[in-house]
């Protein structure tokens, strides 16, 4: 029973066109999870790359965030391990600076009823400000790297800054992330994998 609601969300996602008509490229939702999830990415939206290819973190970002879980490629796009939920599930468009931000309508429409999915005792990753804001509310005053600083505060989230590529210049700037943080979450990682 759980595989069949799985696979009758999943349709029900790939169909959404909730914000079509604010997307400039169109619908397309990007999403991954099963019933058995053991770790769930929760990021920001898709970018052009992504809504090209219709597979999360199909990017530089990804291949980033992939080296800071210390994950492999086949690892990360199992289904079975990791679920990959983004605050918006389409391309939102473009912004200054960037892309713009997710799509408000995403999280209401979707997210309690992924997560429900979910094993309980997952691993939840807090991928950039936006993921961070609406799951640890009470954390608004806090900068995203005090956050990230604190990741140990959270569990069983883990806060983590987008993979960017301006990632590298703010690595750069607190190189306690990838002495400290990083190999504490490569450990959290190892143990949620071997549970």
């Amino acid at each position: 029973m759980p595989e069949n609601a799985a696979a009758q969300l999943h349709r029900e996602i790939a169909a959404c066109t909730l914000c079509a008509e604010h997307l400039p490229l169109g619908p397309r939702p990007v999403v991954q999870f099963s019933p058995r999830s053991r770790i769930l990415i929760i990021g920001q939206a898709p970018g052009t790359k992504v809504h090209e290819s219709g597979i999360p973190w199909d990017d530089d970002s990804g291949d980033r965030l992939r080296g800071w879980l210390g994950m492999d490629k086949p690892s990360f796009y199992d289904p079975d391990l990791v679920a990959l939920m983004p605050m918006g599930f389409c391309y939102p468009g473009k912004a200054s600076g960037g892309d713009a931000p997710p799509r408000r309508e995403c999280a209401p429409a979707w997210h309690d009823r992924l997560l429900a999915m979910l094993p309980k005792d997952r691993l939840t990753l807090l991928v950039g400000a936006y993921a961070q804001r609406h799951y640890l509310p009470g954390t608004r005053k806090l900068s995203m790297t005090e956050r990230v600083r604190r990741a140990s505060d959270f569990a069983p989230s883990f806060p983590l800054p987008h993979p960017a590529w301006r990632s590298r210049i703010w690595m750069g700037k607190h190189p306690w992330f990838e002495d400290e943080i990083v190999p504490m979450l490569r450990r959290t990682i190892e143990h949620r994998i071997a549970a």
